[in-house]
């Protein structure tokens, strides 16, 4: 700090400073407050004549620099430390106490430390208000996920996977992380699959990074993302559906092949990896998505809401 903007703050704190450290060596001094020592006795020289109203000799700050060593012969009133303002102290907690959150902080008993001292210096707050900082998810994990990304180590994840409405436990080896669209995702190695797989940040529920190292196979190849996180392959199987206005959006989220508007509803031809997905869909549409082809997967959706409907009593009034 050698600006002029942070040399009055440290000229206040220098004396305190020093009355607390009696004879400390020059070079110390000037470590702890992070200038030069050449830096420091300017300061000390402005200090000097620094003092109470009359500017007479027993007036002015005394101070003793002329050998290795400083110390003061007369503060002056300059005597105790400058206190944190409420409005600092509270930034600073806020800011220690989110960086304990962050995973992977590994010295965490020296943020305890440093918060302690700040809630101490920060003098009374009121309690009547509680300061807690939470993370969101992907701020939380992400700093793991891209540790063991640079590291090559292997990871167990506890995966919610949309689609399927189900969570799963899985060990990846992780290959890169990339944001695309506004969410954060890690492409890796997915051992239960035996392949390459997406992962969601956001809907990782539990990240452990193993004591091992990540192993992907020679010849994996990186998802292709110019058009998108989700591409279609040849292999996917084509689903048609047929959704209201509501579910137009369906067209827009999702690579199509063919669209056509038929009377007020869109129809729309697209390839699916998983029909997971277009299940949980239309399950959840109201109606107002179906299924026109496959055949056996519209009648597989049928059959599932026929039996949900079983599944209530009927005859029960409300």
């Amino acid at each position: 700090m050698t600006g002029e903007r942070e040399r009055l703050p440290r000229l206040l704190a220098l004396v305190p400073y020093l009355q607390a450290h009696p004879d400390i060596a020059a070079a110390q001094a000037a470590a702890d407050f992070g200038i030069s020592e050449d830096q420091l006795r300017r300061d000390l020289q402005l200090l000097w004549m620094c003092g109470l109203p009359g500017h007479g000799p027993g007036d002015l700050i005394d101070l003793s620099f002329d050998g290795e060593t400083v110390s003061v012969l007369f503060d002056a009133g300059m005597s105790r430390p400058l206190r944190l303002t409420a409005e600092e102290a509270l930034a600073l907690i806020i800011g220690l106490r989110t960086l304990v959150e962050v995973p992977g902080v590994t010295d965490r008993d020296a943020i305890g430390r440093a918060l302690a001292k700040v809630e101490a210096a920060g003098g009374p707050v009121d309690d009547t208000a509680t300061i807690s900082v939470e993370l969101d998810p992907t701020a939380k994990l992400l700093p793991v996920v891209e540790a063991a990304v640079t590291g090559q180590r292997a990871m167990r994840l506890r995966y919610y996977t949309a689609t399927r409405d189900e969570i799963s436990e899985r060990v990846v080896d992780p290959v890169r992380v990339f944001e695309l669209e506004g969410r954060s995702y890690l492409e890796a190695w997915c051992r239960s699959a035996e392949g390459m797989r997406v992962f969601r940040v956001d809907r990782m529920e539990q990240v452990e990074v193993l004591d091992e190292p990540a192993r992907p196979p020679d010849d994996v190849e990186l998802r292709d993302l110019s058009g998108g996180v989700y591409s279609p392959a040849p292999e996917h199987l084509v689903a048609v559906l047929r959704c209201a206005p509501a579910y137009a959006w369906v067209a827009d989220y999702y690579p199509s092949e063919e669209i056509v508007e038929t009377s007020g509803r869109r129809q729309i031809s697209l390839r699916v990896a998983d029909p997971a997905w277009v299940r949980a869909l239309v399950l959840g549409s109201a109606g107002q998505v179906e299924v026109l082809s496959p055949e056996w997967l519209a009648e597989s959706i049928r059959q599932e809401a026929r039996d949900a409907l079983d599944a209530y009593p009927t005859g029960v009034s409300q």
